[in-house]
């Protein structure tokens, strides 16, 4: 068995923290570039090409790519042969309320739905746990914006609404987010389970590299199907039109009951961060 001390997991996930917010992943940086070469509307290429720039200045600066610094959803895949010395939820919270105040992040979590006070240093995160084979911790730190979040749907498909239903939901959701989640997005899709199955998958969907498609080949050509018929729409980069709706659709499936057919999308601007360490 081995010891993993929660101080050290709140060291890891206040860096993190900071440092996922002011740099974006190598694999979205290249997409976006692909995109822009690639893109033959002027007014489209001219807001790829600020994105881009801000990225750079994010990068040189050690500044936040988005000023919505998000709720920092953390994904924790636990070996099975690891001990936590100490309480891990409250590790992980002590390190976003660290990095959340060190790295000047705008603290946006409030402590009630309802109430709207702001905890004032943006916890709690939102926490999901995954035991798995071994001795390591990993830990995944995804800053959630909610311009996009707030666009995401889910829906409870009947099973003869089969395939096309899927497409038609995917594209339903694209569609009716227009512009409000900062395109390009990714688009991360998650299909059976059951109702909060499905929206878990959705967002671990949005995790993984977009360059990386899904291992079942069915599954990898509906991705791409998706993001050519998501493109196809013509929403554009912040809805100004061209051919750079989605970098990327993403999808997640878990077996489903007899009777249902749960999809969820959680959409992802174009600042879809995530930092993973290993300890």
């Amino acid at each position: 068995m081995r010891e993993i001390n929660a101080q050290q997991i709140t060291e890891v996930v206040r860096r993190l923290c900071i440092d996922a917010n002011r740099h974006l992943p190598q694999d979205m940086k290249n997409r976006i570039e692909a995109c822009r070469a690639q893109e033959g509307w002027a007014q489209a290429g001219e807001i790829l090409d600020r994105i881009i720039e801000n990225y750079h200045i994010a990068d040189g600066s050690d500044r936040p790519i988005c000023q919505d610094t998000g709720v920092a959803c953390v994904f924790l895949k636990v070996g099975q042969e690891v001990h936590i010395n100490g309480d891990i939820a409250e590790a992980v919270n002590e390190g976003v309320r660290q990095g959340y105040d060190q790295g000047y992040l705008r603290k946006s979590v409030v402590r009630d739905p309802l109430d709207r006070v702001n905890t004032g240093d943006n916890t709690p995160a939102m926490l999901y746990y995954e035991i798995v084979p071994g001795d390591k911790l990993e830990i995944t730190v995804a800053p959630k914006g909610f311009g996009s979040e707030n666009m995401s749907q889910i829906k409870m498909l009947k099973p003869s609404d089969g395939l096309q239903g899927v497409k038609d939901f995917v594209c339903k959701v694209v569609e009716d987010a227009g512009p409000n989640p900062c395109p390009p997005i990714v688009v991360g899709v998650g299909i059976g389970g059951t109702f909060d199955k499905a929206a878990y998958l959705a967002k671990k969907a949005l995790m993984r590299s977009v360059d990386q498609r899904n291992s079942v080949p069915f599954y990898a050509q509906l991705e791409e199907e998706l993001l050519e018929s998501v493109n196809a729409l013509g929403i554009g980069p912040q809805g100004f039109g061209g051919r750079t709706t989605a970098l990327a659709v993403n999808i997640e499936q878990y077996p489903t009951h007899i009777a249902g057919l749960p999809v969820a999308v959680n959409l992802n601007c174009h600042v879809t961060r995530h930092m993973t360490e290993v300890l």
